[in-house]
């Protein structure tokens, strides 16, 4: 059953469809959402070109992210980063059979509508585009087509699903190699669900209604997640991973799956590396299985990765305000 937690009641993203005598519904919580659950156990791969787009589902990627660069070549160009070119979307829907998503930049309304107009799969608000507005995402209830946001923490993972989102992934900090702020991110959303699973099972009403306000969410949202001691979406992890063990150690903290893209195109054995990813990803509980999909890369192949300590652009801060 997929909870339904934070659902919008009319949202205008909801499209109702006549087939014949039957009244058809597009754009619902249950139909986003459960395109969300599809993806669980597998792997997105953000790709910048057809050819990139082959390779992971070759790999046996569950869908590609669609971008202009990689978030490493982001990180070096610097700049505005924008959303993908349409052309290049077009060519890699036409050229996969699984689901292609692409990001637009956070508040940037109309990006996403073009998005939604070129029939993508999933659209991701994501930080590692240029965010537009600093203090405001986009209602997410407006659009038919399902959103995924990223977070940091549990408030911002709550707050995201308040407006529509379908899916949530750690932030981790992106094109950087080093997977220790995915880590960070899921311990810090793990926490938090327990501290308030525990407030709710002692029954303490009025420290959920505190919480509520701590996260500024509405009360029944906070009130559900607790109930199920966990969020009411598909939550994959992102940002940083770039090895097989990366992968699996992300899925031992309890993630529905995960993103990757510079860790695998960066990398001099994309090919060996995307498939040894999917593996690790799939069979997470087999230590066995994951050393053999260890035993496919060469970290000598691998990308150089950066101390995110000392970065001058931390991407996991955008959007964080709002």
């Amino acid at each position: 059953m997929i909870p339904l937690s934070g659902d919008f009641d009319n949202a205008k993203g909801i499209i109702k469809e006549m087939m014949g005598s039957f009244e058809t519904l597009r754009g619902t919580s249950v139909l986003k959402r459960g395109f969300a659950h599809m993806l669980k156990n597998g792997v997105v791969m953000d790709v910048t070109t057809a050819e990139q787009a082959q390779i992971a589902e070759d790999a046996g990627a569950v869908a590609v992210m669609v971008l202009d660069k990689l978030p490493a070549d982001v990180r070096k160009a610097g700049g505005v980063a924008r959303t993908a070119s349409i052309r290049i979307i077009e060519e890699i829907l036409d050229s996969v059979t699984i689901p292609v998503m692409a990001k637009c930049r956070i508040g940037h309304v109309y990006e996403a509508k073009v998005l939604g107009e070129a029939d993508v799969d999933m659209i991701d608000e994501s930080e590692v585009l240029t965010p537009t507005d600093e203090f405001h995402h986009i209602w997410k209830w407006d659009f038919t087509t399902p959103f995924v946001n990223g977070a940091r923490n549990l408030g911002e993972a709550l707050r995201r699903i308040e407006e529509g989102a379908a899916m949530i992934r750690t932030k981790g900090e992106p094109g950087t190699g080093n997977v220790a702020e995915a880590v960070i991110h899921i311990k810090n959303v793990n926490t938090e669900l327990r501290r308030i699973k525990s407030v709710y099972d002692a029954g303490d009403e009025q420290d959920l209604v505190s919480i509520a306000r701590e996260f500024k969410v509405s009360y029944s949202l906070v009130e559900e997640t607790a109930s199920l001691g966990r969020l009411p979406v598909v939550n994959f992890a992102a940002g940083g991973i770039s090895t097989p063990a990366d992968a699996a150690y992300l899925m031992t903290l309890g993630c529905d799956g995960i993103f990757v893209g510079s860790g695998i195109f960066k990398s001099e054995d994309a090919k060996e590396r995307a498939q040894a990813v999917v593996l690790a990803t799939t069979f997470w509980e087999d230590p066995g299985k994951v050393k053999e999909a260890q035993k496919m890369v060469d970290e000598r192949q691998s990308m150089l990765g950066l101390d995110t300590k000392n970065l001058e652009l931390r991407m996991q801060e955008r959007g964080s305000t709002a």
